[in-house]
């Protein structure tokens, strides 16, 4: 049997292939692990805020929510929030089932966020308590505010405190910096799909309707996802 070689220019092409191929897959691939890292980094905050529980999200609220975004380390400096940016996701709970969707990943822009002075960073979480809640902020542009009122969270053991207006609310808000967790404002803060997000993690440009109310997001889901479903299950199960 013989073997036919490849002349010098054809290995030589197939070795530039090769290497080029690396280039664009490698810097695809570091992003996508980006966005695995904040599913981990949201998944450590919801821990350590339900390791509290008297400064915690109250388990009756989180366990009726029908859906909940998380913005890890969305503030960097400063005493106010304004016009900056921050990255997370949404995941939400089959109505079906009861659960988890995997999660669409969405920029948070803009905004005024009251902060402590010095303050580096803040996590910020949103549980949407309704359908029409969810169904609007899952809206490719969708502006607290404007679209819906996301007003201060109850926080602690007991719910018997909590205003007829936090019970009612589309939106429920939550910050915590400095290891200080408490109800927050966020007025004229917008909301958005990150599809370039989506693209790397799913390998696919999906919208959030797309991942979270039609199951587009594939078969095969990064670890991150089934992470996230399985902390969500522990810390949030319905109620």
């Amino acid at each position: 049997m013989t073997h036919r070689r490849l002349a010098p220019a054809t290995s030589r092409a197939v070795a530039r292939m090769v290497i080029v191929l690396f280039l664009i897959a490698t810097p695809a691939v570091a992003r996508a692990n980006e966005e695995a890292a904040r599913i981990e980094e949201a998944i450590t905050v919801l821990e350590e805020i339900m390791a509290a529980p008297d400064k915690a999200i109250p388990e009756a609220i989180l366990g009726r929510a029908v859906a909940i975004a998380i913005f890890p380390s969305t503030v960097r400096g400063g005493f106010f929030l304004g016009g900056q940016r921050g990255h997370g996701f949404i995941t939400a709970r089959d109505p079906d089932t009861g659960a988890w969707t995997p999660p669409a990943f969405l920029t948070l822009t803009g905004g005024s966020i009251g902060l402590q002075i010095g303050a580096q960073s803040v996590d910020i979480i949103l549980l949407i308590q309704n359908r029409r809640g969810l169904i609007r902020l899952l809206d490719n542009q969708f502006k607290l505010g404007g679209d819906a009122s996301a007003v201060l969270g109850p926080v602690g053991r007991s719910v018997e405190a909590s205003t007829d207006l936090q019970l009612t609310a589309e939106i429920l808000s939550y910050s915590r910096s400095r290891g200080v967790f408490a109800g927050m404002t966020l007025g004229g803060a917008t909301l958005r799909a990150d599809r370039d997000a989506n693209e790397r993690f799913y390998g696919a440009r999906l919208d959030s309707m797309q991942i979270v109310l039609d199951g587009h997001a594939g078969p095969r889901l990064p670890a991150a996802v089934t992470d996230l479903e399985s902390a969500l299950e522990r810390l949030a199960p319905a109620r």
